[in-house]
């Protein structure tokens, strides 16, 4: 976490720089970020979340120690040296059994810490901001602060247990919901200073109480609304002024930053004014899926239109996957008039959910190999996916579909890679 430590430092130092939280499992998205992070000579932070990656394997099958695995391979197979990727757990917490009483929830949280940080992760979201089964509606600071309080020891224990750099933290009760709005809405109330002084003060307290006092310097990051969100088809841009309070208060707080969640589909020149503001952290995650899927959308027609209509269409395959299993979309998507648009289309990207379906992984590798037996058409390519064509006219690019899709989700990692100052990437205008 060397590298971490010394850009919070610089942070508090009046350097507006900052780094991009890859939060993704998806083999193709990995990909992407340790190939550019490679190309810049920069580290990269890649951030597993809980409904994703736990003890039970999440939605995409994976644990914490198969999640390293993955990602270790495809590291090695870019030459991308491990000791410059740094991992993390993203809202490790109950949200993943909140249906369950609370005591249960936050039995099997603790075990999801202690995987984490045994399996290598070290920075550490400790997020207990969901109310559980037999919980007030809205959950006090206090009690938040004392679950995450038991978070954090089961995190140290392992930690102990395991080894290597010591875990950093972060904290926050104002948490965003992961993936997204799930209704419809045009502005967001920005947290107030007063909120950061009770959030600060509840987890001080639950640390000290729980004999966490060497822990809480290694509380690194606060999470905050600063007014950053996306519904299904619309974006609430940053607006500066509105977080002005919050960019004061922070700087009174030694070794603190904020992480600002939900930055997805934020300009360029927004995802840089967050940075100055003392956003140092910021997550991105739904903005990189709904990429490779715009990017293997195109792709599927641009295949249809060369090789003629298909019953293998990735497109259709997709599809009736998630109608056969509706759980992951059908609570979001409640317009019915435009249900079939949104479960495509919407900013929630809830697609990400069925990528590792087997049915689904074999249509893509499917559409990969009939697009790979010659070269795409540069006609079709300048039609549907232009600015990959564009790539690929210069020789900067290969015309290859699987190296098409990558690009397609690099060109957003380079925009937040701009806006957080990192090595070799240009600043935005």
């Amino acid at each position: 976490m060397d590298e971490l430590l010394a850009l919070i430092r610089a942070q508090k130092s009046g350097d507006a720089v900052g780094i991009a939280s890859v939060c993704s499992a998806h083999p193709l998205v990995l990909e992407a970020a340790l190939q550019e992070a490679k190309a810049r000579g920069d580290c990269v932070l890649i951030e597993a979340t809980c409904n994703q990656v736990n003890p039970f394997g999440g939605y995409t099958g994976l644990t914490p120690r198969a999640f390293v695995e993955q990602v270790a391979s495809i590291a090695s197979r870019v030459g991308m040296p491990m000791q410059r990727v740094l991992l993390g757990g993203d809202h490790l917490g109950p949200n993943p059994w909140k249906s369950e009483a609370a005591v249960d929830a936050l039995e099997k949280a603790t075990r999801m810490v202690s995987d984490y940080v045994l399996a290598g992760f070290r920075k550490i979201h400790l997020d207990c901001s969901m109310a559980c089964a037999g919980d007030a509606q809205v959950l006090p600071d206090a009690l938040v602060a004392r679950r995450a309080a038991q978070l954090c020891l089961a995190a140290e224990g392992a930690w102990r247990s395991a080894g290597g750099p010591a875990p950093v933290y972060v904290i926050g009760t104002e948490v965003p919901t992961p993936g997204g709005a799930t209704e419809d809405l045009d502005t967001l109330a920005v947290t107030s200073t007063r909120s950061v002084e009770e959030t600060l003060r509840a987890h001080r307290e639950a640390f000290a109480a729980n004999g966490l006092q060497q822990a809480w310097p290694r509380v690194i990051a606060l999470v905050v609304q600063p007014g950053v969100e996306f519904d299904h088809h619309r974006v609430v841009d940053y607006v500066p002024r509105n977080a002005a309070a919050l960019r004061v208060r922070i700087e009174s707080e030694a070794g603190l930053v904020y992480e600002a969640h939900s930055t997805d589909y934020q300009t360029p020149a927004l995802l840089r004014a967050l940075v100055a503001d003392h956003f140092a952290i910021l997550k991105v995650g739904p903005a990189l899926t709904f990429a490779l899927r715009e990017a293997f959308w195109a792709l599927d027609e641009l295949d249809r239109q060369w090789h003629g209509d298909t019953t293998q269409s990735l497109r259709q395959t997709v599809l009736r996957a998630m109608r056969s299993d509706p759980r992951h979309w059908q609570p979001y998507y409640t317009d019915e008039g435009r249900r079939e648009f949104d479960m495509q289309f919407s900013l929630s990207d809830r697609i990400r959910y069925y990528w590792p379906l087997p049915e689904v992984v074999t249509a893509c590798e499917a559409l990969f190999a009939r697009l790979g037996v010659e070269a795409m058409p540069a006609s079709l390519l300048s039609q549907y996916l232009p600015r990959q064509y564009e790539s690929i006219r210069s020789g900067a690019l290969e015309n290859d579909a699987r190296a098409v899709v990558v690009e397609a989700v690099a060109g957003v990692l380079r925009d937040y890679a701009g806006a957080c100052g990192r090595p070799g990437a240009g600043l935005p205008a």
